[in-house]
């Protein structure tokens, strides 16, 4: 059994065609003819899509199919695309101290406060984030900037005090990339 769920909301037609074809198809059919049971459904499923003729404001997730008639092959590639789409977006967000990390806008944000981040930043965070102990200058030169650890340059040390004074005006938060005296350790 897959674990994407689709989800028809109030389109009763086009639930009894897919129904149909389900044997076919590679995602779940539930049929929703309310709010509340939608949103009962959607306490017990993480990958889902919401399939309706038109949009309703309170859920996620959404695919509304407002071109009619459509052929029934194009909705399903579509439908499989949605879902693409939902699983690339997942992926791309992680949870790093009390920030969400969004790797596909190079984002970072708390309490929508958002702020943009450089690759090498995104990489430095998630690097630093992944170590359970403090990274050296050394580390992150090989690891994140690909650098031979004999160089010598400060590009770490400039990159991670920028990085810091970001977040500081942003968040106010001087503690997310702490300095020990053998690395550097997200907090």
């Amino acid at each position: 059994m897959t674990n994407q769920n689709l989800i028809i909301y109030k389109f009763t037609v086009l639930y009894h065609i897919l129904e149909e074809l389900s044997s076919e198809l590679n995602f779940n059919i539930i049929f929703v003819d309310s709010e509340d049971s939608l949103s009962s459904k959607l306490v017990n499923l993480n990958n889902y899509l919401i399939l309706s003729n038109k949009r309703y404001l309170n859920f996620d997730n959404q695919f509304v199919l407002d071109n009619k008639p459509i052929n029934i092959f194009k909705l399903i590639e579509k439908i499989n695309i949605e879902f693409l789409k939902i699983q690339f977006n997942s992926q791309s967000e992680f949870k790093v101290s009390n920030y969400t990390i969004d790797l596909n806008s190079r984002e970072m944000s708390i309490n929508n406060i958002k702020l943009k981040l450089t690759e090498k930043e995104i990489d430095t965070i998630t690097y630093l984030s992944k170590s359970t102990k403090p990274v050296s200058v050394d580390e992150l030169q090989e690891k994140v900037w690909s650098y031979q650890s004999d160089i010598e340059t400060h590009t770490v040390e400039t990159h991670i005090y920028r990085l810091r004074k970001k977040i500081l005006n942003s968040f106010n938060d001087n503690q997310f990339i702490v300095s020990k005296k053998n690395g550097y350790k997200i907090k």
